[in-house]
This record gives C-alpha cells, sequence and structure tokens, in this order.
C-alpha cells in the first residue's frame, strides 16, 4: 500500500446515529432528573468538577443517568445545570443591588400581527 492509501479494516459503510424516541427521551429525563435530585440533596453543583463526590454519592442515579442518555446529552444536561445555577445566581445578586427588569417588546411577535 502507498504512502496515501487508505486501510482496508474500516468499514465503507456511513455510520448513522438513530435520535431516540419518545420513550428513550422519557427515561433519559427521569434518569437525569433522578441524577440532579441527588446531587441537589448533597449540594453538589458541578458534578464534572466534584466527579468524584458526585460519584461517591450519587453513583447510581449517575449510571443510569448515562446508560439512559446519549453521551452529548449528559454532558449538555451537566453544563446547562451549572450555568443555570450561574445564571440564578446573578439574577438574584443583581435584584439584591437594586436592579429593576426591563421589559422588552417582542418585535417578532409585532410583526407578525396583521392590521385592521
Amino acid at each position: 500500500m502507498g504512502l496515501f492509501g487508505t486501510s482496508t479494516t474500516k468499514s465503507t459503510e456511513p455510520e448513522t446515529k438513530i435520535a431516540p424516541n419518545r420513550s428513550q427521551r422519557a427515561k433519559c429525563w427521569e434518569a437525569r432528573d433522578a441524577f440532579f435530585e441527588c446531587l441537589d440533596r448533597n449540594s453538589i453543583i458541578d458534578s464534572v468538577k466534584e466527579d468524584k463526590k458526585a460519584k461517591e454519592v450519587c453513583g447510581g442515579e449517575n449510571v443510569k443517568f448515562e446508560k439512559e442518555c446519549v453521551a452529548s446529552w449528559v454532558e449538555y444536561f451537566k453544563k446547562r445545570r451549572v450555568m443555570e445555577y450561574n445564571r440564578d445566581q446573578m439574577m438574584k445578586g443583581l435584584q439584591n443591588e437594586g436592579a429593576q427588569q426591563v421589559a422588552i417588546p417582542d418585535p417578532v411577535g409585532q410583526a407578525q400581527v396583521s392590521p385592521k
């Protein structure tokens, strides 16, 4: 085989990924919720940074979560949990400083209203 030859050990068929169906998604969300409830009970926000502690106290829930959900979803949900916590903490801090919420009209919704 030449320098730029291809290996014959790999399959020539394209790898296809099938999206989870409704019942698979429901199982994933249930497992995620159970895992996150366990994290909440044990005051763990970031299960990635506190991986050792999370596996120690919520090992069973974590295993089920990783089994029921696609790996990319597990990563997404774990990151989203931390992001939402940080967002909520920032909002509480702003409210404590006296910040007020500003209502912003939805220009897209207004554009869709037909004149009479």
